[in-house]
């Protein structure tokens, strides 16, 4: 790994979850970790709720922008997180990054919308990112 580790989280439309933990790993991380994100199918723009419901804990979608998976960011990562069961991510000769899926409760399954979904989303997504920064710094953050 690099001096820096980096992580490199993936979901299909780049708007929303991988976006909330990039952020995330960003406001818990700081320069101890760098956190990139991108989708298998980026859509054209950031979910606004998900901008807002990671502000609410300090995080920073604001300068946020889509962008695709490509060979090149999974060569240069030291791990890639895929969120959700939606995204596939085949690794690619020369990635020395192993590849893991977080599967996500989805609360919409339950009747649950709006900003209460995006708050359980939110929050199980800062869980894991919190424990992956553990990981990744060796219990120094």
């Amino acid at each position: 790994m690099s001096p820096v580790p980096s992580v490199l989280f993936v979901c299909v439309r780049n708007g929303g979850k991988s976006q909330m933990a990039e952020a995330l790993m960003r406001l818990r991380a700081g320069d101890a970790v760098e956190a990139l994100s991108a989708g298998t199918d980026p859509g054209p723009t950031i979910n606004l709720q998900s901008a807002a419901s990671v502000a609410e804990l300090g995080a920073d979608m604001s300068r946020a922008t889509t962008r695709p998976v490509t060979p090149e960011l999974l060569r240069a990562v030291d791990r890639v997180v895929v969120l959700g069961e939606e995204a596939t991510v085949e690794p690619v000769d020369g990635q020395r990054a192993p590849i893991e899926t977080w599967v996500l409760d989805e609360p919409s399954l339950r009747g649950i919308e709006g900003e209460e979904r995006m708050r359980l989303v939110r929050d199980e997504i800062d869980t894991r990112v919190r424990a992956l920064l553990a990981q990744l710094t060796d219990g120094q953050h």
